[in-house]
Protein backbone atom coordinates (compact mmCIF):
# COMPACT_ATOMS: atom_id res chain seq x y z
CA UNK A 1 0.00 0.00 0.00
CA UNK A 2 2.63 2.00 0.76
CA UNK A 3 5.13 3.39 -1.83
CA UNK A 4 7.97 4.45 0.19
CA UNK A 5 9.27 7.50 1.82
CA UNK A 6 12.57 9.23 0.55
CA UNK A 7 14.38 10.17 3.53
CA UNK A 8 15.94 13.67 3.39
CA UNK A 9 18.39 14.74 4.89
CA UNK A 10 15.62 43.93 26.83
CA UNK A 11 14.90 41.34 29.75
CA UNK A 12 15.24 42.37 33.81
CA UNK A 13 17.07 40.27 36.39
CA UNK A 14 13.98 39.08 37.58
CA UNK A 15 12.17 38.05 34.41
CA UNK A 16 15.03 36.59 33.39
CA UNK A 17 15.49 34.53 36.91
CA UNK A 18 11.88 33.37 36.81
CA UNK A 19 11.79 32.12 33.33
CA UNK A 20 14.80 30.04 34.34
CA UNK A 21 13.10 28.89 36.96
CA UNK A 22 9.78 27.51 35.32
CA UNK A 23 11.62 26.00 32.69
CA UNK A 24 13.31 24.04 36.15
CA UNK A 25 9.91 23.43 37.24
CA UNK A 26 8.33 22.06 33.84
CA UNK A 27 11.64 19.79 33.70
CA UNK A 28 11.21 18.26 36.85
CA UNK A 29 7.76 17.89 36.48
CA UNK A 30 7.99 15.29 33.92
CA UNK A 31 8.82 11.24 34.11
CA UNK A 32 12.55 10.76 35.11
CA UNK A 33 14.94 10.96 32.13
CA UNK A 34 12.22 12.91 30.23
CA UNK A 35 14.10 16.95 30.93
CA UNK A 36 14.32 19.61 28.57
CA UNK A 37 16.92 21.17 26.28
CA UNK A 38 17.10 24.93 27.71
CA UNK A 39 19.43 26.95 25.01
CA UNK A 40 21.41 29.90 27.42
CA UNK A 41 20.54 33.37 26.86
CA UNK A 42 18.87 35.83 28.84
CA UNK A 43 16.73 36.39 25.76
CA UNK A 44 15.37 32.93 25.89
CA UNK A 45 12.23 32.02 27.33
CA UNK A 46 9.75 28.56 27.74
CA UNK A 47 7.20 28.02 25.10
CA UNK A 48 3.70 29.09 25.38
CA UNK A 49 2.78 25.24 26.25
CA UNK A 50 5.47 24.53 28.73
CA UNK A 51 6.19 20.80 26.96
CA UNK A 52 8.20 19.21 24.81
CA UNK A 53 6.97 18.55 21.52
CA UNK A 54 7.25 17.33 17.90
CA UNK A 55 4.85 18.96 15.00
CA UNK A 56 4.62 19.47 11.06
CA UNK A 57 6.09 22.86 10.34
CA UNK A 58 4.56 22.73 7.08
CA UNK A 59 1.48 20.83 6.96
CA UNK A 60 -2.15 21.20 8.29
CA UNK A 61 -4.76 18.86 9.67
CA UNK A 62 -7.00 18.26 7.11
CA UNK A 63 -4.98 19.29 4.23
CA UNK A 64 -5.46 17.41 0.67
CA UNK A 65 -2.26 17.39 -1.55
CA UNK A 66 -0.35 15.41 -4.09
CA UNK A 67 2.16 12.63 -3.27
CA UNK A 68 4.98 12.64 -3.10
CA UNK A 69 5.20 15.83 -1.02
CA UNK A 70 7.67 17.11 1.50
CA UNK A 71 6.71 17.19 5.15
CA UNK A 72 9.22 19.33 7.53
CA UNK A 73 9.67 17.87 11.36
CA UNK A 74 9.57 20.87 14.18
CA UNK A 75 10.64 20.33 17.55
CA UNK A 76 9.67 22.26 20.74
CA UNK A 77 12.03 22.22 24.14
CA UNK A 78 14.32 19.32 22.97
CA UNK A 79 17.34 18.98 20.45
CA UNK A 80 18.35 16.26 17.78
CA UNK A 81 20.79 14.21 18.10
CA UNK A 82 21.70 10.67 15.76
CA UNK A 83 20.91 6.92 16.31
CA UNK A 84 23.19 5.50 18.42
CA UNK A 85 24.57 8.84 20.13
CA UNK A 86 23.87 9.94 23.18
CA UNK A 87 23.24 13.42 24.27
CA UNK A 88 21.33 14.56 27.11
CA UNK A 89 17.73 14.14 25.89
CA UNK A 90 18.05 14.73 22.60
CA UNK A 91 17.21 12.24 20.42
CA UNK A 92 16.04 11.29 16.38
CA UNK A 93 12.49 11.94 14.66
CA UNK A 94 10.44 8.79 13.49
CA UNK A 95 7.31 9.28 11.25
CA UNK A 96 4.26 7.28 11.92
CA UNK A 97 2.14 6.45 8.85
CA UNK A 98 -1.55 5.01 9.78
CA UNK A 99 0.08 3.88 13.08
CA UNK A 100 -1.25 5.11 16.90
CA UNK A 101 1.08 5.75 19.43
CA UNK A 102 3.43 3.23 21.18
CA UNK A 103 1.46 0.87 23.81
CA UNK A 104 5.03 0.11 25.24
CA UNK A 105 7.37 3.79 25.53
CA UNK A 106 10.21 1.24 27.19
CA UNK A 107 11.05 -0.78 23.81
CA UNK A 108 12.34 0.47 20.58
CA UNK A 109 10.46 1.30 17.39
CA UNK A 110 9.88 -1.07 15.00
CA UNK A 111 11.87 -0.82 11.15
CA UNK A 112 8.68 -1.10 8.57
CA UNK A 113 7.47 0.88 5.79
CA UNK A 114 5.13 2.52 8.53
CA UNK A 115 7.82 3.45 10.96
CA UNK A 116 10.23 5.23 9.19
CA UNK A 117 13.32 6.13 10.99
CA UNK A 118 15.45 9.64 10.52
CA UNK A 119 18.55 8.47 12.46
CA UNK A 120 21.03 10.47 10.71
CA UNK A 121 19.91 13.63 12.46
CA UNK A 122 16.99 14.66 9.45
CA UNK A 123 14.59 17.55 9.26
CA UNK A 124 12.00 16.49 6.74
CA UNK A 125 11.25 13.48 4.24
CA UNK A 126 9.42 13.26 0.66
CA UNK A 127 6.40 10.96 1.05
CA UNK A 128 5.27 8.83 -1.45
CA UNK A 129 1.92 7.17 -1.73
CA UNK A 130 -1.40 6.66 -3.73
CA UNK A 131 -4.59 8.25 -2.94
CA UNK A 132 -6.33 7.57 0.15
CA UNK A 133 -6.72 9.18 3.30
CA UNK A 134 -4.08 8.91 6.07
CA UNK A 135 -3.20 9.56 9.53
CA UNK A 136 0.55 10.57 10.64
CA UNK A 137 2.87 11.65 13.44
CA UNK A 138 6.28 12.44 14.64
CA UNK A 139 7.45 10.53 17.47
CA UNK A 140 11.70 11.56 18.98
CA UNK A 141 13.29 8.76 20.50
CA UNK A 142 16.72 7.62 21.63
CA UNK A 143 20.02 6.34 20.42
CA UNK A 144 18.14 3.03 20.81
CA UNK A 145 14.90 4.18 19.17
CA UNK A 146 12.98 3.94 22.05
CA UNK A 147 10.95 7.09 22.17
CA UNK A 148 10.34 9.58 24.57
CA UNK A 149 7.36 10.96 25.39
CA UNK A 150 7.62 13.81 22.66
CA UNK A 151 5.39 13.40 19.71
CA UNK A 152 3.42 15.09 17.93
CA UNK A 153 -0.58 15.57 17.70
CA UNK A 154 -1.96 13.18 14.98
CA UNK A 155 -2.10 14.89 11.02
CA UNK A 156 -5.01 13.48 8.68
CA UNK A 157 -4.46 14.05 5.24
CA UNK A 158 -5.76 13.64 2.00
CA UNK A 159 -3.77 11.84 -1.21
CA UNK A 160 -5.71 12.82 -4.20
CA UNK A 161 -3.25 11.92 -6.43
CA UNK A 162 0.14 10.06 -7.08
CA UNK A 163 2.64 12.04 -9.26
CA UNK A 164 4.77 9.52 -11.19
CA UNK A 165 8.81 10.59 -11.86
CA UNK A 166 9.10 13.14 -9.30
CA UNK A 167 12.29 12.87 -8.26
CA UNK A 168 13.35 14.06 -4.56
CA UNK A 169 15.48 16.73 -5.79
CA UNK A 170 13.08 18.42 -7.72
CA UNK A 171 10.70 18.70 -4.51
CA UNK A 172 13.59 19.60 -1.74
CA UNK A 173 15.30 21.95 -3.95
CA UNK A 174 19.51 22.74 -3.07
CA UNK A 175 20.51 22.20 0.14
CA UNK A 176 20.14 24.99 2.42
CA UNK A 177 19.43 26.27 5.63
CA UNK A 178 15.99 28.94 6.53
CA UNK A 179 14.41 30.85 9.43
CA UNK A 180 10.50 30.01 8.79
CA UNK A 181 9.18 32.20 11.63
CA UNK A 182 9.10 35.35 12.19
CA UNK A 183 8.49 36.22 8.24
CA UNK A 184 10.85 38.90 6.68
CA UNK A 185 9.63 41.91 7.33
CA UNK A 186 7.35 41.02 10.26
CA UNK A 187 6.18 43.09 12.71
CA UNK A 188 6.15 40.32 16.10
CA UNK A 189 5.14 40.78 19.89
CA UNK A 190 6.77 39.64 22.39
CA UNK A 191 7.32 36.49 23.36
CA UNK A 192 7.98 35.80 19.50
CA UNK A 193 9.22 32.12 18.39
CA UNK A 194 12.09 31.26 16.02
CA UNK A 195 11.50 28.55 14.05
CA UNK A 196 14.69 26.77 11.31
CA UNK A 197 14.84 24.15 8.80
CA UNK A 198 17.31 22.60 7.51
CA UNK A 199 17.30 20.57 4.12
CA UNK A 200 20.11 18.68 2.97
CA UNK A 201 22.06 18.99 5.92
CA UNK A 202 22.28 16.68 9.33
CA UNK A 203 21.46 18.68 12.81
CA UNK A 204 22.98 17.23 15.62
CA UNK A 205 24.19 17.96 19.24
CA UNK A 206 27.48 19.39 19.23
CA UNK A 207 28.33 17.14 21.72
CA UNK A 208 28.87 13.52 20.45
CA UNK A 209 30.72 15.42 17.59
CA UNK A 210 28.87 13.51 14.95
CA UNK A 211 30.55 13.74 11.53
CA UNK A 212 28.71 15.56 8.40
CA UNK A 213 25.88 17.41 10.97
CA UNK A 214 25.90 20.58 12.27
CA UNK A 215 23.93 22.99 14.68
CA UNK A 216 22.37 26.28 14.42
CA UNK A 217 23.97 29.88 15.26
CA UNK A 218 21.32 32.39 15.40
CA UNK A 219 23.04 36.39 15.73
CA UNK A 220 20.63 38.88 16.33
CA UNK A 221 21.87 42.72 15.50
CA UNK A 222 20.00 45.64 15.74
CA UNK A 223 21.34 49.08 15.20
CA UNK A 224 23.91 51.02 17.86
CA UNK A 225 24.07 47.37 20.12
CA UNK A 226 26.18 44.71 20.54
CA UNK A 227 25.21 41.39 18.41
CA UNK A 228 23.64 39.06 20.32
CA UNK A 229 24.79 35.28 19.59
CA UNK A 230 22.70 32.27 20.75
CA UNK A 231 24.25 29.22 20.11
CA UNK A 232 22.13 26.19 19.64
CA UNK A 233 24.75 23.55 20.46
CA UNK A 234 22.12 20.97 21.74
CA UNK A 235 20.54 20.10 18.40
CA UNK A 236 17.63 22.88 19.09
CA UNK A 237 15.72 23.98 16.25
CA UNK A 238 13.23 26.23 17.50
CA UNK A 239 13.92 29.03 20.22
CA UNK A 240 11.18 31.03 22.34
CA UNK A 241 12.45 34.95 22.36
CA UNK A 242 11.50 37.71 24.65
CA UNK A 243 14.30 40.85 23.31
CA UNK A 244 13.76 44.12 23.77
CA UNK A 245 11.70 46.21 21.71
CA UNK A 246 13.53 47.61 18.18
CA UNK A 247 14.12 46.50 14.79
CA UNK A 248 15.99 43.52 14.01
CA UNK A 249 18.00 41.69 11.48
CA UNK A 250 18.93 37.46 11.58
CA UNK A 251 21.13 35.63 10.66
CA UNK A 252 21.28 31.68 10.76
CA UNK A 253 24.07 29.82 10.68
CA UNK A 254 24.97 26.33 10.58
CA UNK A 255 27.68 25.49 12.18
CA UNK A 256 30.21 22.09 11.79
CA UNK A 257 30.20 19.96 14.79
CA UNK A 258 33.53 18.73 14.34
CA UNK A 259 35.57 21.44 12.47
CA UNK A 260 35.35 24.44 15.47
CA UNK A 261 34.33 27.31 13.63
CA UNK A 262 33.45 26.34 10.27
CA UNK A 263 30.35 27.47 8.81
CA UNK A 264 28.30 24.98 6.64
CA UNK A 265 25.61 26.89 5.33
CA UNK A 266 24.15 30.58 5.74
CA UNK A 267 20.57 31.43 5.47
CA UNK A 268 19.22 34.27 3.71
CA UNK A 269 19.07 37.14 6.43
CA UNK A 270 15.83 38.12 8.04
CA UNK A 271 14.80 41.69 9.33
CA UNK A 272 11.65 41.72 11.34
CA UNK A 273 11.02 44.67 14.25
CA UNK A 274 9.17 43.74 17.91
CA UNK A 275 6.35 45.99 19.06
Amino acid sequence: MLDGIRRAAGMGVFSVLASLAAVTAAAQAGPPGEGIEVVTHPWVVPPPNWSPEAYFTNLKDGVTLESPFVARFGLSMRGIVPAGKTAGTAGHHHLLIDQPLPLDFTKPLPFTEHYIHFGKGQMEAVVNLPPGTYTMRLVLADQGHIPYFVYSKPLKFTVSRQNQGVTAASLQGPPRIEVLSPGDRATVQTPLRVQMHATGFNISHAGPKVPDTGHFRLVLERSGQKAEIIELDGGQTELWLNPPKGDYSARLELMSNTATGNVIARAKTVAFSVR
